[in-house]
């Protein structure tokens, strides 16, 4: 079946059932990520980015996030989408997407010197990606900064009518799977409880209080909106040589995008992240954007990163991200308050 063209969209995106064939030829693991999902192919010069949905979202998800990819597309810089194939469990093929490639360096790596508490040898695929884009200068950081809250602020005014997970091509909105179909954040928190049960007594006082108090903040937000729900800076492309406000070249791995609050993007980009001169621009300049002060936009920022942190936080073990999550997690834990500060070591 063919794609209906779209302003967004190129005329021969091709959508429709089928084993992987020859785009499984040559494929080379895409640096970065835990997925082990994304690869990069390259067929007559031309490169492109593979997704291979050998997960458990279901052999619709590859023409999810091809339209998440549709709608987001020019209002953030997104890949074009070239082809979609949908998995078929019977026959054990997995769905597929083959988006164009884009251009750039991984955020995690240009913003080494916003982030002193990153570990680079932790990612094993980095390698020596980015060696000389590292952004160097205060000046720079706080451009970055204004450029990426004002692009997650644009995410942020595509409106949706309800909140909840994206479940077919047209982004029907539908309800979330256990443990998020719960009523709040203090609700998720007990659901965790068991995979959260290296926490001290006291931890387990000081994260339910900040619980209450993050939901109790949310609670005042109105309006739903596409949310990206993995906007940290592994998931941004950067080219730190182009003029500033012109440096974001990417955002990709939309596969978490789903209808919910404003200010969840933000969060998940300042949640490590968080030199002043970086996380001062960023915010202010989403908190402009949304008609909010600069406090109160960190407030609802921090809340909304909650239960993603308890999330990653109750897996630990899988990965340095998840580790390093846990390691702030319960830093608010101790304080009592989502907004605490990561450890300094």
């Amino acid at each position: 079946m063919t794609v209906p063209p779209s302003e967004h969209a190129p005329e021969h995106a091709t959508e429709h059932a089928g084993a992987p064939g020859d785009l499984a030829a040559g494929l080379r693991p895409l640096e970065g990520g835990f997925s082990g999902e994304t690869f990069l192919a390259e067929t007559g010069g031309e490169r492109s980015v593979v997704r291979i949905y050998a997960g458990g979202r279901g052999p619709v998800a590859p023409s999810v996030d091809a339209a998440v990819l549709r709608l987001a597309r020019g209002t953030v810089p997104v890949p074009q989408v070239l082809e979609v194939r949908h998995g078929d469990p019977d026959r054990g093929l997995p769905g597929l997407l083959v988006t164009s490639f884009l251009p750039g360096t991984r955020g995690d790596l240009v913003l080494r010197r916003a982030d002193p508490l990153a570990d680079p040898l932790a990612d094993p695929l980095a390698g020596s990606a980015g060696t000389g884009a590292e952004v160097a200068s205060d000046e720079a950081l706080a451009a970055l900064g204004e450029e990426l809250g004002a692009a997650l602020a644009r995410l942020a005014g595509i409106r949706m009518l309800r909140w909840g997970p994206f479940v077919d091509a047209d982004l029907s909105v539908g309800v979330h799977e256990p443990p998020y179909d719960v009523d709040g954040l203090p609700a998720l928190v007990e659901v965790y409880a068991d995979r959260l049960d290296h926490l001290t007594p006291a931890e387990w006082t000081g994260l339910r209080a900040a619980a209450d108090d993050a939901q109790a903040a949310l609670d005042a937000v109105e309006g739903v909106c596409l949310v990206h729900s993995d906007a940290n800076p592994k998931n941004l492309l950067l080219d730190p040589a182009r003029p500033a406000g012109e440096r974001l070249t990417g955002l990709v791995d939309w596969e978490y995008a789903h209808a919910g609050l404003p200010f969840t993007d933000l969060g998940n980009l300042v949640r490590h992240h968080r030199a002043p001169v970086f996380q001062d621009a960023a915010v202010a300049t989403y908190a402009d954007a949304l008609g909010v002060g600069v406090q109160e936009a960190l407030v609802l920022a921090r809340a909304a990163d909650l239960g993603a942190l308890v999330d990653l936080a109750s897996r630990r073990g899988d990965n340095p991200a998840a580790a390093r999550a846990d390691v702030l997690l319960r830093a608010i834990a101790r304080a009592g308050d989502a907004a605490a500060d990561e450890p300094a070591g």
